[in-house]
């Protein structure tokens, strides 16, 4: 496995284990920005490096507000993670997209409020593109790897993220599909951000377990409600990440792997020593 690609999984609601990953360690992790969701379980699945963090911590004790964006994308750089896929349960906002479908965003909506959302600050001033915020390469295998796990799959669309913990109002609901968006949830930002400025590929794989509250012909979302359909849904992403790994080429040929080389604006001769080092594990290379 030497000099491969390895990839992070973020596992969301419902996913806090990988089964069919030989593990090989148990991490805990210490980063600048303080403590991760958890310890990272780190493994092989068909032959290749994968390494596994819950987002939410194995009992499911972080909400989405308090979880520590920061740090669970530095840990994932710091163990020599290059492409994270993040397992996310989501509402979906148009009919046709069904609970039990599987949804592959390329586009974000930020409605968060507060979260810590960059590495940079602190005397280092960098400003990467979130045009795309997913990777194509990355996307384009999961795409694969969904249809040959036999989901139903979306393979694009809009995901808006709010903050949480609470569900939409229907008035928040019905505005969000006046946007055009796809699915909603509470967590791929501003993870999708800091995993840019990590010089990471990202993308996600959306469990839709609920039509949200705008749907009148369906009972509004509760927490019981998106638990069960959740359970049918894990199953189903563990399938599609044991075919994305299997699938996933050794070694990446995207744009993600230099996202901040045309990004940084802060000369390295002018940055504080403390935030150099504190940066270290994301901009090293650029310091040499």
């Amino acid at each position: 496995m030497d000099g491969e690609s390895t990839t992070g999984v973020i596992g969301g609601s419902g996913l806090y284990s990988m089964p069919g990953l030989d593990v090989l360690d148990e991490v805990t992790v210490q980063t600048p920005f303080g403590e991760p969701s958890d310890s990272y379980v780190v493994g092989e699945l068909s032959g290749r490096r994968v390494v596994f963090l819950p987002r939410h911590g194995r009992q499911h004790g972080i909400l989405p507000g308090e979880l520590n964006f920061r740090a669970n994308i530095y840990g994932f750089k710091k163990l020599g993670v290059d492409r994270i896929v993040s397992v996310s349960a989501v509402g979906s906002m148009k009919e046709k997209i069904e609970p039990l479908h599987i949804v592959l965003p390329d586009q974000f909506i930020d409605r968060t409020r507060g979260r810590a959302e960059t590495f940079f600050g602190a005397g280092v001033v960098a400003h990467v593109s979130m045009a795309d915020p997913v990777c194509a390469e990355l996307h384009g295998t999961l795409s694969q790897a969904a249809r040959a796990a036999g989901a139903t799959v979306w393979p694009e669309g809009t995901y808006i993220c709010i903050e949480g913990p609470t569900f939409s109002t229907r008035a928040e609901s019905e505005l969000y599909r006046s946007w055009g968006v796809d699915v909603i949830g509470m967590t791929n930002m501003p993870e999708a951000k800091l995993a840019r400025e990590a010089e990471i590929c990202y993308a996600t794989c959306a469990l839709v377990t609920d039509y949200d509250c705008w749907h009148e012909a369906e009972e509004a979302v509760s927490g019981q409600m998106v638990l069960e359909n959740l359970k049918k849904n894990v199953r189903t992403a563990r399938r599609i990440l044991t075919e994305l790994i299997a699938a996933l080429p050794a070694e990446r040929s995207c744009e993600c792997a230099d996202a901040l080389s045309t990004s940084l604006v802060t000369r390295p001769e002018q940055m504080p020593p403390g935030t150099r080092e504190k940066l270290d594990v994301i901009i090293g290379r650029y310091l040499e």
